[in-house]
């Protein structure tokens, strides 16, 4: 099986970075505007106006480590978002990992540079930037 792999530094706290990827609210400063907490650890993103819409439930949660199991989607479902977080000399370093895709498919290929794109901003957002989310609830396309 196939997975995507990102590595990035990032100078900020892992409290800050785990901040960012663990709740709703993190996630909507760096990846889509579209969250909805579902139930106690199960949210659904959307993307595109949801004509696209992931299921995720948090499968940990730890002070080092957050993976999220994708329920939903027809290339996502049963593939996992694991992100990482190690101390480094000026910050902290992130090892992102979307694993158990079942082939290396074009829309594959397509979200490995847009995770490229997302890592970037998650850093940005983590270092007090501010950037906006990749997809927006009002846009069409990004």
């Amino acid at each position: 099986m196939p997975n995507i792999r990102h590595s990035i530094s990032i100078g900020a706290p892992i409290e800050t970075i785990r901040a960012l990827v663990n709740g709703p609210s993190g996630l909507q400063q760096w990846w889509t505007e579209d969250v909805t907490r579902e139930s106690d650890g199960v949210l659904s993103l959307g993307f595109f106006r949801r004509a696209t819409i992931y299921r995720l439930r948090l499968i940990q949660n730890e002070p080092t480590s957050v993976v999220w199991k994708c329920e939903t989607g027809d290339e996502w479902r049963e593939t996992s978002l694991a992100f990482a977080l190690t101390p480094a000399r000026s910050g902290v370093g992130l090892e992102f990992t979307h694993a158990g895709w079942r082939e290396a498919t074009p829309y594959f290929i397509s979200c490995n540079t847009t995770w490229g794109g997302l890592m970037v901003r998650l850093r940005a957002a983590a270092e007090g930037k501010r950037p906006a989310s990749l997809f927006l609830m009002d846009a069409l396309a990004y």
